[in-house]
């Protein structure tokens, strides 16, 4: 997954900055709408292993949809936890952008620097 893929879902602002600043700078990446082409258990799983802490990172803890569930993510298991999020995708944070070894969650144009760079010095070697 060298590719960047950036999961987004279009009326979401932080998304619409995000893409605009990929396309601005000439960034290649693969757009996936986060409700309609949701993460699979595997791609939940590796971008999960990317976080560096862990649930609470990709967890939209002030969406209505999180706000609205009857249970408490803290006494589910890593299992039940994704098969929630794989059912529910507006419990994910967005956007999601991740290459497979780097992770950035939201709008963060610092973050999108250093994943351009790297990306602009693999284009430039091959």
């Amino acid at each position: 997954m060298s590719e960047l893929t950036f999961y987004s879902y279009p009326s979401c602002t932080s998304c619409r900055k995000t893409k605009h600043w990929l396309k601005a700078h000439n960034v290649d990446f693969q757009e996936r709408h986060l409700f309609k082409d949701t993460p699979n258990l595997n791609e939940l799983k590796k971008i999960l292993s990317l976080t560096t802490e862990g649930i609470d990172e990709i967890l939209a803890t002030r969406s209505q949809t999180y706000k609205e569930l009857n249970v408490d993510i803290n006494e589910l298991s890593l299992s039940e936890v994704l098969k929630l999020l794989i059912k529910e995708p507006k419990l994910l944070r967005r956007p999601i952008i991740t290459d497979g070894s780097k992770l950035i969650i939201g709008y963060s144009p610092q973050q999108l620097s250093k994943v351009a760079r790297k990306h602009d010095f693999q284009r430039s070697v091959s």
